[in-house]
């Protein structure tokens, strides 16, 4: 299997050699050449063992071929249950039980078992950059906590993340620093992109990305709707929701292969960049506004490339996908509600595909949906816990990140100030 630029000027490449470098020479994102056709794995296997069967295809001739089964069983022991909701037809699939209580732990595990392994013989440590809008650099930070060989630079847009995510981003310390930018998560997204796109700095700091550009990220998060599918009466419908596009383009994929996935609909906050594009209007990049589920504050998807070179362009992709946006009025409402009247707390990322669900019956929509669950609402305290009136029970593993000590760095939103931080550390 051979992998190319959404962009079109880069020679096909190795995964591995896709997953060291993050993103592409021409600034592309890596795509696999083809999507190959997998045979579905067992119904009663494991999400481990769903995941290896899923990727066996796009390791195949990869020099982390062999090692795939033990990379595997590291990224996919958490588990990821699809339980039912009390509303009628509808489940959620809760990706929230790693380490850091959020779905991207499985992905950062992932990227975290393959770079271990391919960096075992280098004598320059590997620096991982990753923005992140509040989950995802606590996942990459984690995953990477104490790994030799390879540091990591967690950038986050200040005062935009819940406390308790900033808590996160800053508690590793050793090889893992953490970086609040006096801008937007866009901005934070801009840094990472001009760094590794910057060849006079990757020959001074090698790096590469942990973000969801990275396919050690992307191409694991489409085992776990894979083996969520398996488990569903005919087709899962899905809502998942939606910033920086990277877990949607996943279950994409995952149904591009062969899993018995149907419909496919991106739950969004009033960032609407997406919401405006699949309602016809031209696709347009914009600063992000910040909102209660901020994970979701991106106006600028890097993976919208990879969304528009699966379908092949702007016309084919609207036909393939549906957005819908969800403002903090409504999310305040899905959590109070829920919360009253079946004891169903959510975080706010996973109210706004609630709400999508609710839009839905109301329209006479009667079919099964599965509701992607991101993160747990224990992240979002000063938010949740107002709304429903009560304190939410912390995870054991996020109670203990939580004590730690914490801090950040700050940084200005200037590729100059940040190429010389990095070469300084």
């Amino acid at each position: 299997m051979r992998y190319v630029s959404t962009r079109g000027g880069t020679a096909p490449t190795r995964l591995s050699d896709a997953i060291a470098a993050g993103i592409a020479p021409d600034g592309g994102l890596y795509v696999p050449e083809s999507m190959p056709s997998v045979p579905l794995p067992p119904a009663n296997g494991t999400l481990a063992g769903t995941a290896l069967r899923m990727l066996e295809p796009f390791f195949d001739g990869d020099p982390l071929e062999d090692d795939l089964p033990a990379i595997c069983a590291e990224a996919f022991s958490p588990p990821a249950p699809r339980r039912e909701l009390h509303m009628e037809g509808a489940h959620v699939l809760e990706l929230f039980h790693g380490p850091t209580a959020a779905f991207k732990d499985y992905g950062a595990r992932f990227l975290a078992a393959c770079l271990s392994r391919l960096r075992r013989d280098s004598d320059r440590p590997l620096t991982i950059l990753v923005a992140t809008s509040g989950d995802t650099g606590a996942a990459v930070g984690a995953a990477f906590h104490d790994l030799p060989g390879v540091r990591v630079a967690i950038l986050y847009p200040d005062n935009r993340v819940s406390p308790r995510q900033a808590h996160q981003l800053g508690s590793f310390g050793g090889n893992v620093r953490a970086l609040r930018v006096g801008g937007s998560f866009d901005d934070c997204q801009r840094l990472v992109k001009g760094a590794l796109s910057d060849t006079v700095l990757q020959a001074d700091v090698p790096m590469s990305s942990a973000n969801s550009i990275s396919l050690g990220r992307l191409l694991p998060q489409m085992a776990y709707f894979g083996h969520a599918s398996l488990q569903t009466e005919g087709l899962m419908n899905v809502i998942v929701p939606t910033g920086n596009l990277g877990n949607a383009v996943a279950c994409l994929w995952a149904r591009e292969i062969g899993m018995p996935i149907g419909e496919v609909v991106f739950a969004c906050n009033a960032n609407d960049t997406l919401p405006e594009f699949f309602a016809g209007l031209p696709y347009r990049a914009r600063d992000a506004v910040a909102t209660i589920a901020n994970a979701m504050d991106v106006g600028a998807p890097s993976n919208f490339e990879r969304l528009s070179h699966l379908f092949g362009g702007d016309d084919a992709t609207r036909r393939r996908g549906h957005a819908e946006g969800v403002d903090d009025a409504e999310i305040r409402d899905v959590i109070r509600r829920h919360a009253a009247s079946d004891d169903e707390i959510f975080c706010p990322h996973t109210a706004t595909a609630i709400r999508v669900v609710e839009r839905r019956r109301l329209a006479g929509d009667a079919r099964r949906w599965t509701v992607v669950a991101t993160a747990h609402p224990a992240k979002f305290d000063t938010i949740v816990e107002p709304l429903i009136g009560r304190t939410v029970a912390i995870p054991e593993a996020l109670g203990a990140m939580l004590v730690r000590e914490a801090s950040a760095e700050p940084l200005a939103v200037d590729a100059g100030t940040f190429a010389a931080w990095l070469r300084r550390w």
